[in-house]
């Protein structure tokens, strides 16, 4: 009993972390620099909110590293990390070596937490992702505006929040534009994309505000990449303006970006390499410090560039897990592009490469603006990938579906189902089924998530862990911004018209018993299906229970707490055919079952339930 308590808490545990406290820890991370007052509160945030969460949820459940540590990212990174905290056995010894343990672990932890969030959360991390964006954009637009207000020749950006520098600005600001650049890019709804087109445009003008040229480069390389990665007619309009822009700039901005000259770089890089020399292939140690004046009478930190960073202190033999991690996440991204999530993290990838071609230096540091360069994009494409060759994501492409298109292939179709807004359900020629998912108000959470998508994805999740489901064959986005699932049916009747079909009390209590079990094992394997009736539930040829309609389905890390058991009880009991089989003619059939399968303070507590159920069923 006390082995089962625990285990129960410390699967609640493990669920609010994942569920919760990730999300919430992720989104400051990605947006609290423009609004907290110093770069030390980012810190203790990403460690409370995200990496010390992320440390526990493993030690309460190990298991999870198995499915990280098959992802060639990942194992890069462990290398490398490796490498570099074995480099202190010939760095300086004048620091304590235990404090450069923390770096490493936190970026570890970045990876595992990413991991974790796509995995347990993916369904929050697109809208996670676009409100942190936007409220980047509604920062970056105040800090515009009085520097537009009070411009003075020479004058550079630099805002407010954490921001202390204009180069650390035009990172984050080149972050969220590379972002809003691909949303442009990678959305299916009209109206997010005419928010990301003048979105993009005021990031682009703060970039340019904090007069860094690097990230007009890294910008560029971004562009590219995306109008490479999705290659489409958009892709056309995207070089265009590329070109355009970069003429813009040219024309109105070239005075500023000339007469800077090349800001010491090639003094630096020389003096750099110089250093590097004198050890190219273990390097100088992790933790040793690099100082180099160009001759202005004053030293410089970094070598302003990451991967002359990573030769200085690791050397050739910690630059190859660098390089293989980097590339490797370029092309799995190009392998996966289906996912539009990959092609964003893809493309913040690319734009840090750019970036990081004349900045930087450090190679694992704390959570800074370097972070957003390598780190933060590295991170959520190791996890999409695991995730993605799991088909815990959407696998299929997404095709236009016309007007034309869907009448032609609703063509003499059957309508199964439908609403005031037409058709929802119909049985075309060939037997397969059509499903429509029509928009109903100006934002609901299908912008991001589709249920068609839902549908698909719930039912790949489910097949995984054996309970059967349609297959789905295609996906269709509407031009009104609707969408549909093509799939095949499973053979089969409802379990609402079997037990009306059914004539003899004991056949049907067995029946009963069965779905009881079947309840039970969706409830501990922690599916969560809030529409589960029995006209959602098909008795298969072979006896077997399957699912249909699953596009309003979760699947939580551990079994379903008590209370999730409830609702789902109480959504039952609104159906008065299916309260009356299930909670007053079969009720100990379906308890007995239940217990077969859950434990016995669930099946209690659903008996509970149902004695204490007093909520108004309707016809169905």
């Amino acid at each position: 009993m006390q082995l089962r308590g625990f285990s129960s808490t410390s699967n609640r545990i493990f669920d609010f972390i994942s569920l919760w406290i990730l999300p919430a820890g992720y989104f400051l991370l990605l947006c609290a620099l423009f609004f907290l007052p110093g770069r030390s509160i980012h810190h203790k945030l990403f460690y409370g909110l995200f990496s010390i969460p992320t440390l526990i949820a493993l030690c309460l459940r190990p298991r999870e590293l198995k499915e990280m540590l098959r992802e060639p990212v990942f194992i890069a990174l462990l290398l490398f990390a490796a490498w570099a905290l074995l480099s202190l056995c010939w760095g300086p010894q004048d620091e304590p070596i235990g404090g450069m343990f923390k770096p490493p672990l936190h970026t570890l932890m970045l990876f595992a937490g990413c991991f974790l969030l796509v995995r347990y959360r993916s369904d929050i991390l697109s809208p996670l992702m676009f409100v942190a964006a936007l409220v980047a954009l509604i920062a970056t637009t105040c800090f515009l505006i009085p520097f537009a207000l009070h411009y003075e020749p020479g004058a550079r950006l630099i805002g407010g929040g954490a921001f202390d520098n204009p180069l650390l600005s035009s990172h984050l600001f080149g972050f969220f534009c590379a972002y809003w650049l691909s949303m442009s890019m990678t959305c299916k709804d009209g109206r997010l994309y005419w928010i990301s087109v003048p979105a993009m445009l005021i990031m682009f003008m703060a970039v340019v505000g904090t007069g860094s040229r690097t990230p007009l480069v890294a910008l560029t390389m971004a562009a590219l990449w995306l109008g490479f990665i999705c290659w489409n007619r958009r892709s056309l309009v995207l070089l265009g303006a590329l070109a355009l822009s970069g003429l813009t700039v040219v024309l109105l901005f070239s005075k500023m970006i000339i007469e800077r000259g090349d800001s010491y770089r090639f003094e630096i890089w020389q003096l750099a390499l110089q250093k590097i020399a004198d050890h190219p292939w273990i390097g100088h140690g992790y933790n040793a410090a690099l100082e180099i004046d160009p001759g202005v009478g004053y030293n410089f930190q970094e070598p302003h560039s990451f991967a002359l960073g990573v030769l200085y202190y690791v050397g050739i033999l910690g630059l190859l897990p660098w390089l293989f991690f980097q590339a490797w996440a370029l092309l799995s991204s190009w392998r996966l592009r289906v996912q539009p999530l990959l092609i964003i993290a893809s493309t913040w990838l690319v734009f840090g490469i750019g970036a990081g071609l004349t900045e930087g230096g450090g190679i694992i540091s704390r959570p800074k603006e370097h972070w957003f360069l390598l780190w933060i994009p590295l991170a959520l494409i190791a996890a999409l990938s695991i995730n993605q060759r799991a088909r815990r994501l959407l696998t299929l492409p997404i095709q236009k579906l016309s007007v034309s298109g869907l009448q032609r292939l609703s063509a003499d179709a059957q309508v199964i189902e439908e609403d005031g807004l037409g058709p929802k359900v119909l049985r075309l020629n060939d037997g397969s089924f059509l499903k429509l998912f029509r928009r109903r108000r100006w934002y609901t959470s299908g912008s991001f998530n589709p249920y068609s998508e839902r549908f698909a994805v719930n039912s790949e999740q489910l097949r995984q862990i054996g309970i059967p489901t349609p297959q789905v064959l295609n996906l269709y986005r509407l031009k009104d911004g609707s969408s549909a699932v093509h799939y095949t049916p499973l053979p089969g009747h409802t379990l609402r018209q079997v037990l009306q079909s059914i004539t003899a009390p004991a056949v049907r209590q067995a029946l009963v018993e069965r779905f009881g079990k079947f309840m039970a094992r969706l409830h501990e394997q922690g599916v969560y299906f809030r529409s589960l009736h029995l006209g959602n539930v098909l008795v298969l040829e072979d006896g077997e229970f399957g699912l249909i309609d699953l596009a309003d389905l979760r699947v939580y890390p551990s079994s379903l707490s008590l209370s999730l058991r409830q609702r789902n009880l109480r959504h039952m009991q609104r159906y008065t055919v299916d309260k009356r089989w299930l909670f007053e003619d079969h009720l100990e059939a379906l308890l007995q079952g239940y217990a077969m399968t859950a434990s016995k303070i669930a099946a209690d507590n659903l008996h509970r339930q149902v004695l204490a159920g007093n909520n108004p069923a309707r016809v169905h």
